[in-house]
C-alpha cells in the first residue's frame, strides 16, 4: 500500500512543506472530495470569509487518478464556498491532477496570499512559486499557451482576478466549475498551477488491474448510455427528454418546456453543429462535443449550459450558445451560476424591478454583459455577486432559482421532486450531481419513478447522494455510474409495462432502502462489474480491502462530514430550502401536486439518514461512521 503525499503550501509565507496523510486517514477517506472534506474541516476555523488568506483552497487527486482506469482522469477541488458559507467541492477533469501526481504530489493544501500575481509549478516534487505578473490579464487558454504542451495546468480567466463569486478554474478546456474556484484563487493572487513530472502512478495488483479495467471498458462500451446515448448526443442529449417530461427549466424556472426545445437539442447540435467527439483522458465514452465558434474548433455545451442558456432565458439559437459556452470557459465562469443569474435579472426586468439591459429572447447583447460581469463593470458589477445577492438586493426572492445561494441545475424540479429534495439536501447548493440526481430515476433517465410522487424519494436520494459521493471520491466521472442501470431497461424504453413496474417496485422497496445504511458495509460484502466496477478497481490499485458495502460507506462518511462543515459555518435543517416558486406554485395550475413537497420529504429523509431534526448527524450516526467533530 502506498500512502498519499501532500503538500502545504504557504503563499504568504512563501514555502512549501510535506504534509503527511496516514493510513488510517487514507482507508476512511481515500482522497478527491472526501478527504479534501476532512481536511477543510480540520485545518480552517469556522467563520472564515471564504476569500480571506486565511481560507484554504485544497487540490487533491485520487488513487484512481492518473491510472487509465476508465474516466479516472477527474481531481478534485475543495475549499469553503463563495456562494453559500459552505462546504465546496468542485470536480475537473483535465490533465493536471494527472501530472500532480506524476510530479510527486497527491494533493496541494494551499493557504496565504502572495503579495504579488504569482504561480505554482510542480516538477519531478520541486516545488517553486513564480511571478505571474505577465499572466495576469489573460484569458484561460492563453495563459496555458505560456507553458510547454505536455504540462499540466489549472489556470483561472480574468472572472478570478476580479473576484466573480461563482469563477471557475479551467485545465485544458474542462472546467472546475461551480461555487467560486476560480474567485479563491483570485483571492490568493494565484493566476495559475502547472505539474510536470515521470512518476508513474501506484497500482497494487497491475495484471489483476489491467484485465479488470479491460472488462470494464467493454462494459461500458455496450451498455446503451454510455456506449450509444452519450457518445452519440453528448450530456445534451437529455434536453428532449427533460422537456418531454415538462423538466427543462424555461423563462427562469417559470415553466417546464420549450416549444423550441428541440433546435436546442443534443440531437440538433449532432447534425448541424457537431465537428467531432473527443473526451476526457483515459474515458471509453467520449461524451465531449467538438464545435466551431468563430471558426475555431472548441468544447461544446453540456447539457446544464444548453437548459440555462437556451430554454431559461428563451434563446433556441445553438450558435449563441455555443459562442457563449466558449466565452465564459475563456473568461473563466460557471455558466450554470451565470445563466442562471442573468435569467433572474431578466425576470428582474419583466417584473419591472431592476434594469441589468437583459430580457428574456434577446442575445443580441449577451456576449459584452458576460464580459462585463466578468470584469465587473458598470451596473453587471452586481450580477457577479449571483441570483441569492441580487434577491437580498431587489427582492422577488421567490423568484431566484437557487439552493443555500448556489443556483439550481437545469433541472426543474416541480416534476421530478426527488430532484427537488436532493437539490435542498446538497451539501454545496443547487447541484444535481450532490443532490444525488434523481432526475436521472424520474425525468431525464429510462426508470419510471413516479417524478410527483414523494414516496420513497427520500430513500433514493440518500442511496444516490453516498454513491455519487463514493464515485467521485474515488477519482471516477459520476457518467460511469449510470451502468448500475441495466442494459435492458434501456432497450426496453421508459414507456414499456415492465420499466414502470421497476419503477413502481424501486418506490415500493423503500423500507429496505430505509435500513440500508445501518447495515452497510456488511450487507454487501462483495463487488460486481454490475453494481459499482469502481470498488473492485479500488482494491486492485490500492490493495485496501475494498467491498461494494465499504465502498458506499466511505460516500455516506464522507456525505456526513460535508453536513458536519456546513452546521460548524451555521447551516442548518432550515437551510435545506427552495424558492417559493417550486415549493408553492404549481407548474401545471390544474394539477396542485406539481410543487416540490419538501415539508412531506424533510423529515424521512432526516430519519434515513440518522440526522436529529436539526438537520446535524446524531452521535449514533458519527459513531458508525467513526466521525469525529
Amino acid at each position: 500500500m502506498r500512502l498519499p503525499v501532500y503538500a502545504k503550501i504557504d503563499l504568504t509565507g512563501r514555502k512549501a512543506t510535506r504534509y503527511p496523510i496516514n493510513q488510517e486517514m487514507f482507508e476512511k477517506y481515500i482522497g478527491g472530495k472526501i478527504m479534501g472534506s476532512r481536511l477543510l474541516y480540520d485545518l480552517t476555523s469556522p467563520g472564515l470569509d471564504p476569500l480571506a488568506p486565511e481560507a484554504m483552497l485544497i487540490i487533491n487527486t485520487c488513487p484512481a487518478n492518473g491510472t487509465g482506469a476508465p474516466s479516472s482522469s477527474r481531481f478534485n477541488m475543495s475549499f469553503k464556498n463563495v456562494m453559500t458559507g459552505g462546504i465546496a467541492t468542485s470536480n475537473c477533469g483535465g490533465t493536471f491532477g494527472m501530472m500532480l501526481k506524476r510530479a510527486g504530489y497527491d494533493g496541494l493544501i494551499i493557504t496565504g496570499r502572495a503579495k504579488n500575481p504569482c504561480y505554482l509549478m510542480m516538477i519531478d516534487g520541486e516545488i517553486h512559486l513564480k511571478s505571474a505578473r505577465e499572466l495576469w490579464g489573460m484569458e484561460a487558454q492563453e495563459v496555458q499557451k505560456q507553458f510547454p504542451q505536455e504540462y499540466g495546468k489549472l489556470v483561472i480567466g480574468p472572472a478570478g482576478e476580479h473576484l466573480v463569486r461563482y469563477a471557475c478554474a479551467v485545465s485544458g478546456e474542462r472546467v472546475a466549475g461551480r461555487c467560486g474556484a476560480g474567485a479563491v484563487m483570485g483571492s490568493k493572487n494565484l493566476k495559475a498551477c502547472v505539474a510536470y513530472g515521470t512518476k508513474e502512478p501506484y497500482i497494487y495488483d497491475r495484471e489483476g488491474f489491467d484485465e479488470y479495467v479491460e472488462k470494464w471498458v467493454r462494459f461500458l462500451q455496450h451498455h446503451p448510455m454510455t456506449g450509444a446515448s452519450l457518445p452519440k448526443y453528448g450530456s445534451a442529449g437529455l434536453v428532449n427528454k427533460a422537456n418531454a417530461s415538462d423538466a427543462l427549466p424555461t423563462r427562469n424556472f417559470q415553466k417546464g418546456s420549450y416549444e423550441h426545445a428541440d433546435e436546442i437539442s443534443g440531437e440538433r447540435l449532432a447534425d448541424t453543429k457537431l465537428v467531432k467527439n473527443s473526451g476526457c483522458t483515459s474515458c471509453p465514452v467520449r461524451c465531449e462535443r467538438r464545435v466551431k465558434v468563430h471558426d475555431v474548433e472548441v468544447k461544446g455545451p453540456e447539457y446544464e449550459t444548453v437548459g440555462l442558456f437556451g430554454s431559461n432565458i428563451e434563446n433556441a439559437d445553438l450558435d449563441i450558445i455555443n459562442e457563449v459556452n466558449y466565452l465564459a470557459d475563456e473568461l473563466g465562469m460557471d455558466t450554470i451560476s451565470l445563466g442562471g443569474t442573468i435569467a433572474f435579472a431578466m425576470e428582474l426586468k419583466e417584473q419591472g424591478i431592476a434594469d441589468f439591459g437583459v430580457e428574456f429572447g434577446r442575445t443580441d447583447n449577451l456576449t459584452e454583459v458576460i464580459r462585463k460581469i466578468a470584469y465587473r463593470e458598470g451596473i453587471c458589477d452586481e450580477l457577479a455577486n449571483g441570483s441569492k445577492w441580487l434577491a437580498e438586493r431587489y427582492g422577488h426572492e421567490a423568484a431566484a432559482i437557487h439552493a443555500k445561494g448556489l443556483e439550481l441545475a437545469s433541472y426543474e424540479p416541480r416534476q421530478s421532486v426527488g430532484m427537488g429534495l436532493g437539490y435542498a439536501t446538497s451539501n454545496r447548493g443547487g447541484c444535481h450531481l450532490n443532490g444525488g440526481y434523481l432526475a436521472l430515476f424520474e425525468s431525464v433517465g429510462v426508470i419510471s419513478a413516479d417524478p410527483l410522487s414523494t414516496k420513497g424519494k427520500p430513500e433514493l436520494t440518500v442511496m444516490l447522494q453516498n454513491t455519487m459521493e463514493a464515485v467521485s471520491g474515488a477519482g471516477f466521472c459520476l457518467f460511469t455510474a449510470y451502468s448500475m442501470i441495466p442494459s435492458f431497461l434501456f432497450r426496453l424504453g421508459p414507456s414499456h409495462w415492465f420499466t414502470k413496474f421497476c419503477g413502481k417496485a424501486l418506490l415500493a422497496a423503500r423500507g429496505v432502502l430505509g435500513i440500508m445504511w445501518k447495515l452497510m458495509p456488511g450487507l454487501l460484502p462483495f463487488n460486481s462489474m454490475y453494481l459499482l466496477p469502481h470498488a473492485q478497481t479500488l482494491k486492485l490499485i490500492t490493495g485496501l480491502p475494498m467491498t461494494t458495502g465499504k465502498f458506499m460507506q466511505i460516500g455516506e462518511r464522507g456525505y456526513n462530514l460535508e453536513r458536519m462543515y456546513n452546521y460548524r459555518e451555521g447551516m442548518t435543517a432550515k437551510d435545506d430550502a427552495l424558492p417559493e416558486r417550486l415549493t408553492k406554485t404549481p407548474q401545471d395550475s390544474d394539477n396542485p401536486d406539481t410543487v416540490v413537497k419538501l415539508k412531506q420529504m424533510l423529515p424521512r429523509y432526516y430519519q434515513v439518514r440518522g440526522w436529529g431534526k436539526d438537520g446535524y448527524p446524531a452521535k449514533r450516526k458519527r459513531k458508525q461512521l467513526k466521525l469525529y467533530d
